[in-house]
């Protein structure tokens, strides 16, 4: 399953963009507003929704000022939440979500609305932090 959020223009440079999301602990302002659950511990967070099952996210891959790559932490829910970053005019960013997980349908058509709600409120709320 592939989805992705729409473009949104983020008021800093990439650089500061980049180093903003790769401090985890900021993901906190991000999380939509039915968040009943966060906690860092290193490189991964957990996070819970509410009406859904705790989820812990880890950093697996970043390159500076342009991605950051997040997956899952069990293996039981293969997944990851990819970051794309550039550079727009004026010293700001555009940002794009991806997230691709391997699900079977049942289950994909399940997580298919909640996953789609959850990363469009990141993106949206990257604008604001």
């Amino acid at each position: 399953m592939k989805l992705e959020t729409p473009i949104v223009t983020i008021s800093k440079t990439p650089a500061e963009s980049f180093a903003f999301l790769t401090d985890l602990k900021n993901f906190d302002q991000l999380m939509p507003s039915n968040k009943q659950k966060f906690e860092v511990d290193g490189d991964s967070f957990l996070f819970a929704l509410s009406g859904m099952p705790e989820i812990r996210l880890v950093l697996k891959e970043k390159i500076p000022n342009e991605k950051i790559v997040l997956g899952a932490a069990s293996s039981k829910l293969d997944f990851t939440l990819t970051v794309l970053l550039t550079e727009s005019d004026d010293h700001k960013t555009n940002s794009q979500l991806f997230f691709e997980g391997d699900f079977n349908p049942m289950m994909a058509m399940m997580v298919k609305k909640p996953l789609t709600n959850f990363i469009n409120a990141l993106s949206e709320n990257m604008k604001n932090a």
